[in-house]
Order: C-alpha cells, then structure tokens, then sequence
C-alpha cells in the first residue's frame, strides 16, 4: 500500500526514570508487561499511577517500559486543560519549559518541575520506510484519514527516522476522536 500508514492512538501515559520508578513503586521495582506495543521493545506495564495538577487528579495513568533516561507525562490538550496543567505540544524528549505536576504511586510521590507534554503527531519510520515514502527524518508532512463521518487531514505531522522503529503514525486521543477513528484506520501520507 503506497504511502499508507497504519494510524494509531496513543492514549495518556507516563514514562518514568529508575530512581522516580523506585520512589514510586519501592527500591528496585520491576515494571510488570502487560502488553507489547508496536514500537519494539516497547510495552505498556500493569503498573497504574495518578498524575496530579493543581485542578484535579487523572486516576490509573498507565507506565510504559521500559525505563527511560528523563520522566514524562504525554497527555492529550484535554487531558492537560482538565488537570489545570499548560502543556506544550513536543515531540517526545522535548520536555525544557514544559509542564509540572505531582505524580503518586502505592509507595511514594515526586514533583516533576517539568516533563508534561501534549505529544506531536508523528510517524515512526525505518530508513528503508522513509526511503519508500520519499521522506526523511525531521520532515513534516501531512496525513490524510478517511472514515465513515470525519475524515481530515492532518498537518504537521513529524517523520522519525531510526532502524530502532516499526512504520507507524501516532496520534492522541483527541485527535483520534476528532477523526472518528476504528482500530486499524491507515493513513495517506501527503507531502
């Protein structure tokens, strides 16, 4: 399928560092794999924690693994708006000047002073995918979706190019919403 992109939603989650996982969970906590995620080595764990904003509390956020260098909370603008927290739209690692909160777990909870974000859109790709759709990485493109009541265009769409990645698009639930979007909806990808 030339320049199709399986389009997937990915819903508020949080990836933490070993010593905020520790804190959280106890010294030398492990996460637990609840499921495979289509990025690979990439899982969402059974672990659950509350990411607190000076509005209100987002209840069970689900931990992804495995651990990673820098803690970070992807919500979708709803998500932040709801929890009174200003998050910017970043792509995943941008997290300088973004938004704070508390984040609580069953043993412990640590202030973050930044490390929320409202995720860019983007589209995980091999080199070999990108040289097939005539792309390379940093490049913003367009993706158009169709479906039943609401199909769009979206723009701004970030291409990430690393032979570490599975081809597929991203997107929060906001947006999948927006698009009426079904499991399995593949994208156009629009140059």
């Amino acid at each position: 399928m030339a320049n199709k992109v399986l389009v997937e939603t990915s819903a508020r989650h949080a990836h933490v560092t070993r010593e905020v996982l520790d804190i959280l969970f106890g010294e030398g906590y492990e996460l637990t794999v609840k499921k495979m995620l289509s990025q690979p080595g990439q899982y969402a764990s059974a672990e659950r924690i509350d990411v607190v904003g000076p509005k209100k509390t987002l209840s069970g956020v689900s931990i992804l693994g495995p651990v990673r260098p820098e803690t970070q909370v992807e919500l979708s603008l709803t998500d932040a708006r709801s929890i009174g927290i200003a998050a910017p739209v970043r792509e995943s690692g941008q997290i300088a000047g973004s938004g704070a909160c508390k984040l609580v777990g069953p043993k412990g909870e640590v202030e973050i002073s930044e490390g929320v974000i409202v995720a860019k859109r983007h589209i995980h790709m091999t080199k070999a995918d990108a040289a097939e759709f005539g792309v390379v990485d940093k490049q913003v493109v367009s993706v158009k979706v169709d479906s039943a009541d609401r199909s769009l265009i979206f723009g701004d769409v970030v291409v990430r190019v690393s032979d570490s990645y599975a081809l597929a698009m991203h997107i929060d639930t906001d947006e999948s919403n927006a698009a009426g979007m079904a499991p399995g909806t593949m994208g156009e990808v629009i140059k």
